[in-house]
């Protein structure tokens, strides 16, 4: 099994950026799918960002495109989430989860069925 780490959660403003983390210490994440999901109060966990370490296919859901971006250091074994432009829903504990390679594929919605090792999570408020 996969232990994930995400950090880089914290208080920003409308319109400020963070960057999330996502690491595992005892396995290289050359040959997984790695996504980022999110959970608002009272809402359902929404996919909203994968990689495919394999053959490099992404996706990003529509209610961040243009604002967040996924990418990996395959140095530092990590893949970060970048978001920008952060607005108060985007207020939510973000977990990253880890599975077969074929859980990420170009233009197919990230779902969490597909996903069966979790971090921690971490949480990101947006508020003025």
């Amino acid at each position: 099994q996969v232990q994930l780490v995400e950090s880089g959660g914290g208080q920003v403003e409308p319109g400020e950026s963070l960057r999330l983390s996502c690491g595992a210490s005892e396995f290289a994440l050359d040959y997984y799918a790695i996504g980022w999901f999110r959970r608002a109060p009272g809402k359902e966990r929404e996919g909203i960002s994968c990689v495919n370490t394999y053959d490099g296919s992404t996706y990003l859901a529509d209610s961040v495109k243009g604002r967040f971006t996924i990418s990996r250091d395959v140095t530092k074994n990590m893949v970060y989430l970048q978001m920008n432009s952060l607005k108060p829903e985007d207020t939510a504990v973000y977990y990253c989860a880890a599975d077969e390679p074929d859980s990420c594929r170009d233009g197919a919605v990230v779902v969490d069925y597909e996903y069966h090792n979790w971090g921690q999570g971490t949480q990101v408020t947006v508020s003025s």
